[in-house]
């Protein structure tokens, strides 16, 4: 118990003293009388007793928090992830040509957003079409930034370096997005920059419909794609790094409606016949399947820390389960996205769910559930949902709902939106989220990357006062990514999550009961509490 309530007890028997409020008592008959009444007498004895104390009061109140052995409750845990768009513009910048500083205001307007809703991670799209949204000696500026297609901002900045500061600033994860084979986007409207792919290599670029495509059975192509991923990995402090639905292209049509067939003839020749593939399907599943696996590899080898994820088209086939009907993107986009989970080739795992939980034949719950059958790495799974829905063929209530399946489903512990600005821009949307989402949350550990919890933090007052206290923390071996922020006032925990960069909190006109606080570290792994 703070000091300063025991002396206000103490005073308040004092004064109880002073004003003659002990209870009298009678003297027998007969009995002798004296100098001092007996009340008075006890009331001198009274305040003997509390001057002896006094001094050991006054050191008390001095070092009223002192270091103690305490388990706090656990903070809350789960995936609330955003993506954030940049093809096309969806969600920044809003338009291509805005100034840097209209830039960087929009992306710190979105990120405030987001630590508003509570969300914890921002997928960062940097490679819409094998072009960049940072500094790249590989390929060029996008168009999405400045409206020319290889033109830097001017006033020179690094999108990624900026969008990693504030987002670390803010404790949100951000993972950066590659989209890895596309090389031209339909609506593109640059012109193309002589030092993008198509143009340097056109041999290794396919059209295919509307489409420009690298194609994946071009050993030189995979060996590319990894160099650009690996690059950002080595050079931006990004806390993960991940892939979307688009692998080979979504099947196209010609005039007549009939089905096209990706151009890689060429290749199947060279690359799938010589080297012994019966099957043409068979053949670009593998060749999809060992450029996951080797993205996975080299990151572990360059930086474990960085969490590797991917983001499938969300029916790997139909009939799985049972009732699913729908587009068979192991036949037709030749991904095997079961076989990388069912592998651990990945960290995290966001199958589109952009389905509604009631409809039977694209059944959210039943997708989930199937998925999560289908882990025995024991991955994360946290399924993309469909915000840009919301308005169009959904009420928010929908999102609600999924959110509520998603947290009742064992396996799953968290989720991810399409996209950010549909959140920030939706305020019943974004009402169901905040509702959704009482209190802060700490991404899941990741236990097969790391388990080893970081020391645990110093813990010192730095002022204590009758009505304020003021707390500073520091690490006490590796630095902190997080801290978790903990106080009990009235037998009540309260827990934030904070920063690395804030190290002190003044408690202003109160001071809870006990303190403690824990450094969290990249992987999600959590110290033992210093508390006082």
């Amino acid at each position: 118990m703070p000091a300063k309530r025991l002396i206000k007890r103490w005073a308040v028997g004092v004064k109880n003293v002073l004003r003659n409020d002990l209870p009298k008592k009678t003297l027998p008959t007969g009995a002798p009388k004296r100098l001092i009444s007996q009340p008075l007498m006890a009331r001198i004895r009274f305040l003997a007793v509390f001057i002896g104390l006094l001094p050991a009061m006054l050191f008390a109140a001095g070092e009223v928090y002192r270091p103690v052995s305490v388990t706090p409750p656990p903070p809350a845990r789960e995936f609330r992830g955003a993506w954030l768009v940049t093809v096309a513009n969806k969600d920044w910048p809003s338009k291509p040509g805005l100034s840097v500083a209209e830039q960087k205001a929009e992306l710190i307007a979105l990120l405030d957003r987001a630590v508003q809703l509570k969300l914890n991670a921002i997928i960062f799209q940097v490679r819409p079409s094998s072009d960049a949204l940072y500094a790249s000696t590989i390929e060029p500026w996008s168009e999405y930034l400045t409206g020319t297609m290889g033109k830097a901002p001017q006033p020179f900045y690094d999108p990624l370096v900026f969008a990693i500061q504030e987002a670390h600033q803010r404790g949100l994860e951000l993972h950066a997005w590659f989209n890895p084979f596309r090389a031209l986007h339909p609506q593109t409207k640059s012109s193309v920059a002589p030092n993008h792919i198509s143009r340097t290599h056109p041999e290794l670029v396919r059209k295919y419909g509307d489409k420009i495509w690298l194609d994946p059975g071009e050993p030189s192509v995979r060996a590319y794609v990894l160099r650009v991923v690996m690059d950002v990995v080595q050079r931006y402090d990004v806390d993960g790094v991940q892939f979307d639905d688009y692998f080979y292209p979504y099947p196209e049509k010609d005039t007549a409606g009939r089905e096209l067939e990706f151009p890689d003839g060429a290749t199947w020749q060279k690359f799938g016949l010589a080297n012994g593939f019966l099957n043409r399907d068979d053949w670009r599943r593998a060749n999809v399947n060992q450029f996951i696996q080797s993205v996975y590899q080299s990151i572990k080898a360059l930086k474990p820390r960085v969490k590797f994820g991917i983001s499938p088209f969300g029916i790997w086939r139909p009939m799985n389960p049972p009732q699913i009907r729908g587009l068979d993107a192991y036949a037709k986009l030749y991904a095997d996205s079961r076989l990388w989970l069912a592998n651990g080739w990945l960290d995290y795992f966001a199958p589109q769910l952009y389905w509604a939980v009631e409809p039977k034949e694209q059944s959210f719950p039943a997708l989930l559930n199937w998925w999560v059958q289908q882990n025995p790495k024991g991955r994360h799974l946290w399924p993309g949902l469909n915000a840009a829905n919301v308005g169009e063929k959904w009420g928010p209530d929908e999102i609600a709902r999924q959110i509520k399946v998603t947290s009742s489903q064992s396996g799953a512990r968290g989720e991810i939106f399409y996209h950010l600005r549909n959140l920030t821009d939706n305020p019943a949307l974004a009402s169901v989220v905040r509702a959704a989402y009482p209190q802060t949350a700490l991404v899941p550990a990741s236990p097969w990357l790391d388990s080893v919890p970081p020391d645990k933090p110093k813990l010192t007052v730095a002022e204590n006062s009758h009505s304020s206290l003021r707390v500073n923390w520091e690490t006490a071996g590796e630095t902190a990514w997080l801290w978790i922020l903990q106080y009990r006032t009235n037998e009540v925990w309260a827990t934030e999550i904070l920063p690395a960069h804030q190290t002190t909190r003044t408690f202003e006109n109160f001071r809870p009961d006990m303190v403690a606080v824990s450094a969290v570290d990249r992987v999600g792994n959590v110290s033992s509490p210093a508390a006082i």
